[in-house]
């Protein structure tokens, strides 16, 4: 390779294409870039399809992680500016604009990180086809996973079905690798950087900042670092994380990881680097090992969507099982989805949840897969609304974890074991025996005392009275029969076992 281009006199240089990889740390496109080219130039496309409207009618990407993702960009633009290089930003679909961008500024070289799920593939193939086109060469790495796709004992194509299998697989004969370092230092090509859009300018508002929130998500890569500093080593919390991780409402109950893993601003090689010098120098337990293992499923999700496709999102999911969900195209359907949505189903766990995440773009791991259960086991609903509307609220979306769970939940995933529901009168018992989480996020229950704050509906008339509740008035009845309702699900769910082809 010639150090410059004979017809323009000028170095050539190479585009670091981003996604969801905003970080310096840990970064293979990058290092291989700068390795290779005295002139490098980060970009990031703001696709406007990303910004499009859902099938539920709710914004593919909500104002919370639009807002994440712009803390992010302007972090990571401030972290390369620092370093001598340039993040450069443009509005349009990326296989039109990386290619202009390539020509611009005599790009030999793209490198970037590959993404699993089918429309971002899609994406992948189109831009690959345009630079082939302009003489333009790609390569591509796997940056978004603990174990690294080319150390996986067996092709993604023969991914197990069920996770503990994979686990046993990658446990005894895989060993992570260490994270990359960042760059010293880099330079850019000269460009016009070009601004990083507003919420305004996506078409959403500013969120409000919620005075119930108790941990503000703020996007960046040294943000996701000073958590993992501040939750492992200033709080000491990885020692306790299995014991506390199901815990509903505290800061550091669980490690909160998700949204900076999820765009990307954190590496999870990283994270298991951390583990293991926290498990060298504090202490080692069976907590301690089970953040690792909730990366392992973080990365099975993945390898699922990569193995499966767009067979994850159809109605019958992985299984291929031919449920009767409730459409929302039907009136009633819709309706009853909306309650959900709103958390005014008359069951206090889901209803918190639910405004939880309206207020704040987050709700705990727990606190999802029982509003997943309700909406799927016990209302029937089709679930791919459920995982739309978490799609477009949470501010830590990933497409493989985030799809994978709902499949999961409604029975139509990895690992079908059957017909499953969570009881949440029992969940709210298990895990908010005090009744901390309703009474934080739902105000018009507050007096009611402990754990009775979960069953309302057994308020006597005086005892109503006496808490400021009024059933069907300030507080809902509960929308359905829920033991009724899963019955019922049940019946429908084991027909549709039957009925359906096994492969």
């Amino acid at each position: 390779m010639s150090s410059e281009s004979p017809a323009t006199g000028t170095k050539p240089s190479a585009i670091v294409w981003l996604r969801n990889d905003l970080r310096l740390h840990d970064h293979e496109p990058l290092q291989a870039a700068l390795a290779n080219h005295s002139h490098v130039l980060l970009l990031y496309c703001v696709d406007p399809r990303q910004f499009s409207t859902l099938g539920i009618g709710a914004p593919k990407t909500g104002p919370f992680r639009a807002r994440f993702l712009i803390e992010s960009l302007e972090a990571l633009r401030s972290a390369a500016r620092a370093l001598g290089g340039e993040l450069a930003v443009r509005v349009g679909e990326p296989e039109t604009v990386v290619p202009g961008i390539a020509r611009e500024i005599n790009a030999t070289h793209v490198f970037f990180h590959h993404e699993p799920a089918p429309e971002e593939r899609r994406i992948e193939d189109a831009l690959r086809v345009q630079l082939q086109d302009a003489g333009v060469k790609t390569r591509f790495f796997f940056g978004h996973t603990m174990v690294h796709h080319d150390d996986l004992p067996y092709p993604v194509a023969a991914l197990p079905d069920t996770f503990s299998k994979y686990r046993n697989a990658v446990e005894r004969r895989v060993s992570v690798r260490e994270p990359l370092p960042a760059p010293a230092t880099m330079r850019s090509p000269q460009i016009t950087a070009g601004d990083i859009p507003t919420l305004e300018a996506l078409g959403l508002t500013e969120p409000a900042d919620d005075a119930r929130t108790l941990l503000r998500f703020r996007g960046g890569e040294s943000e996701g670092l000073e958590r993992l500093r501040a939750w492992m080593w200033d709080a000491d919390q990885l020692k306790t994380y299995k014991t506390t991780r199901n815990g509903l409402l505290a800061t550091n109950d669980s490690s909160k990881f998700s949204p900076w893993l999820a765009l990307g601003c954190l590496s999870p090689r990283t994270v298991y680097a951390e583990v293991q010098r926290y498990e060298r120098t504090r202490v080692r337990n069976e907590d301690t090992g089970w953040l690792v293992f909730e990366l392992h499923w973080r990365d099975y999700f993945r390898w699922v969507a990569a193995k499966w496709g767009a067979r994850l999102y159809s109605a019958g999911g992985l299984q291929g099982l031919r449920y009767p969900w409730r459409d929302l195209r039907d009136h009633d359907a819709r309706m009853d989805f909306n309650r959900w949505v709103e958390g005014t189903t008359g069951f206090p766990l889901v209803d918190a949840a639910m405004r939880e995440l309206a207020a704040t773009g987050y709700t705990s791991n727990r606190a999802r897969q029982n509003v997943a259960s309700f909406l799927t086991r016990v209302l029937g609903i089709d679930w791919r609304a459920g995982a739309q509307w978490f799609e477009s609220m949470l501010v830590d979306y990933d497409v493989g974890s985030n799809w994978g769970n709902w499949a999961y939940v409604a029975g139509v995933g990895n690992d079908a074991r059957g017909f499953r529901f969570f009881n949440v009168h029992k969940q709210a018992g298990n895990y908010d025996a005090d009744g901390a989480f309703a009474r934080h996020w739902l105000p018009e229950l507050a007096r009611i005392p402990g754990g009775r704050i979960y069953r309302p509906d057994q308020l006597s008339t005086d005892e109503q009275k006496r808490y400021g509740v009024v059933l069907g008035d300030n507080y809902p009845e509960p929308m359905v029969n829920m033991f009724a309702a899963a019955d019922a699900s049940a019946v429908r769910y084991d027909r549709a076992v039957a009925a359906t082809p096994q492969s």
